[in-house]
């Protein structure tokens, strides 16, 4: 089987995006989805979808995908988890941990923008 391409991988996580009418895809270089400030998923640039979950779906999600916390910049991201290449494809599947990302951001507090109001 083919390796996927980066453009594959961007079509497959802007079609995650899209199944949750809540969230927008963000960012040109790295696309990634952010509510209040707080970012919840992107595609790294070493072409790996993360997602941002909560402490009980991101051991469940490890688990179950045999997977690992992401690590990006040489640096492991305590509370993204690292969406195995099989299961991006999986659209159906995967949007449940994806929406568990969006809620569980949505529960933060909103971080205070740092954008100037015109």
């Amino acid at each position: 089987m083919a390796k996927q391409t980066r453009e594959d991988k961007e079509a497959l996580y802007g079609k995650l995006v899209a199944t949750n009418p809540a969230a927008t895809l963000k960012g040109d270089t790295v696309p990634y989805t952010s509510l209040n400030g707080h970012m919840y998923s992107y595609l790294s640039k070493d072409d790996i979808v993360a997602l941002r979950l909560p402490p009980e779906a991101r051991e469940e999600f490890i688990k179950k995908y045999k997977t690992n916390l992401m690590t990006a910049y040489g640096i492991v991201q305590k509370e993204y988890v690292a969406v195995p290449d099989t299961l991006l494809k999986k659209t159906d599947e995967l949007k449940l941990y994806f929406n568990k990302s969006h809620e569980y951001v949505s529960s933060l507090k909103p971080k205070p923008t740092t954008k100037k109001k015109k």
